[in-house]
């Protein structure tokens, strides 16, 4: 098992760079895969002992090894946020069918994070694929009927869209879709949950970093890193949440 463990880390860092270079390429909606990843600074090619996960940027100090110009901490901690994401998914969920569905959701919302924090932006390019992979496993995988993941689906879009409207924009059309993913993934009452509990860290990070002045009124603020502890802490404890909620009223 500690094999296995060591294994799910690594291969889990290895994502986290790939996905690293999947955000930023999408963005600006260069291909995935040519030219080979370079430095942006010197354009030189980078050696596989530049592309090591984590480590390449320690060693390195932070510099490419050829210009000296600094690399964005952006970088490694992409890499930890996907392994640390994936392994506390895969221990949880343990080796079983469920882990195919959670993987693919850790996957997008990993992603989602990935894009969100450096243009605010939620992309179809991602979300869309996933939306209808999730939909064909959920029809073989689930603890549930199809029909409920379905409702689940529809419950995540049309409550997101119904924030947007009376909100006046306050939510993209990237977080109404990624919803409809969510909620294939999760069924309706857990994608309820995972936006109360998104809604709550949003709201209590935004009263901060305008406390602080870090943003100012009316400033958007990325919002998929709050739908990722919504998601995941609803998908991963929902049961346990509900049980101490209860335990509190009743």
């Amino acid at each position: 098992m500690v094999t296995l463990d060591l294994l799910v880390i690594i291969f889990s860092l290895i994502f986290g760079s790939f996905f690293n270079v999947v955000a930023i390429r999408l963005l600006k909606k260069e291909s995935i895969s040519y030219p080979p990843s370079h430095c942006t600074t010197c354009s030189h090619r980078l050696g596989a002992l530049d592309l090591v996960p984590v480590f390449s940027y320690i060693f390195l100090r932070g510099r490419c090894r050829y210009c000296k110009d600094k690399i964005s901490p952006s970088y490694p901690l992409g890499e930890g946020f996907t392994a640390v994401t994936i392994f506390i998914v895969y221990k949880e969920i343990g080796i079983t069918p469920e882990l195919i569905p959670a993987l693919i959701l850790s996957i997008l919302l990993i992603l989602a994070v990935l894009t969100d924090i450096r243009e605010k932006l939620i992309l179809d390019i991602i979300t869309i694929p996933c939306l209808i992979i999730l939909l064909i496993v959920r029809i073989f995988i689930g603890e549930e009927p199809f029909l409920t993941y379905l409702i689940g689906g529809l419950t995540g879009f049309v409550v997101l869209l119904l924030i947007a409207v009376i909100s006046k924009g306050g939510m993209g059309g990237g977080d109404i879709k990624l919803y409809a993913v969510i909620g294939v993934a999760l069924g309706p009452l857990l994608t309820i949950m995972s936006l109360v509990i998104a809604s709550f860290f949003g709201a209590v990070v935004g009263i901060v970093l305008l406390t602080l002045k870090i943003v100012k009124r009316r400033e958007p603020i990325a919002f998929g890193p709050f739908i990722f502890v919504g998601t995941l802490l609803a998908y991963l404890y929902g049961n346990h949440i509900w049980n101490w909620y209860s335990s509190l009223i009743f």
